[in-house]
């Protein structure tokens, strides 16, 4: 039996309005499968029964709408205002997100995908680094990120300021990181920067 090839993983993360986001998407018009790890968090904390009690438990009743879907904004309300509450949710949902990623990334590589991303703003928070083979940051100075956020969601200076606040502080991260995306240019910039980081994978996963 022909052994299966390994996939190369790449995690992407950065704080809110840093382009993340955007450079997921580039890769995925370059025909990368891209995992967001918010996307699936929403999927199974609706459809698992289990989690969706965890959750109630810690938040109440009005973690759900009445039809049943998460209520983000009143999540997020409980998670920017209260770390203890932040932390005991990131506890209930980041071993079960990974867990999810893992199948879904074991999928692929079945089915012969040797280049994968997995995008995740809380990515070194949740320990998803450790299972990645390498990690991209995206950045931006606040003040082009808080204009960026403002621009698409209608949202004050302040409201902005208290989500970037709740996330953990890009230095570190970059420290970490093997690859760092300074995204303080224009979404043209942005693009031409991942389509040569895509041409440095490929190159790598056609060398194995």
């Amino acid at each position: 039996m022909k052994k299966t090839k390994s996939i190369f993983v790449l995690g992407v993360t950065g704080g809110i309005g840093s382009g993340k986001t955007t450079v997921c998407e580039v890769f995925e018009r370059l025909g990368v499968p891209v995992l967001f790890a918010d996307n699936i968090s929403k999927e199974i904390s609706t459809l698992n029964p289990f989690l969706k009690k965890k959750i109630i438990t810690l938040l109440g009743n009005e973690a759900y709408t009445a039809d049943g879907l998460l209520n983000r904004r009143f999540i997020a309300s409980k998670i920017f205002s209260n770390k203890k509450i932040q932390k005991n949710l990131e506890a209930i949902l980041h071993p079960e997100v990974e867990n999810e990623i893992e199948h879904r990334l074991a999928k692929l590589q079945r089915a012969g995908c040797r280049l994968a991303i997995v995008e995740a703003a809380l990515l070194y928070e949740a320990g998803l680094d450790n299972t990645m083979n390498a990690v991209l940051v995206v950045d931006a100075d606040e003040s082009v990120r808080v204009q960026r956020v403002q621009q698409r969601d209608g949202v004050t200076k302040e409201a902005v300021r208290a989500r970037i606040n709740a996330q953990d502080r890009g230095t570190a991260k970059m420290k970490k990181a093997d690859y760092v995306f300074r995204n303080n240019g224009s979404p043209e910039d942005l693009a031409r920067n991942t389509r040569f980081l895509y041409s440095v994978l490929t190159y790598l996963v056609s060398e194995e």
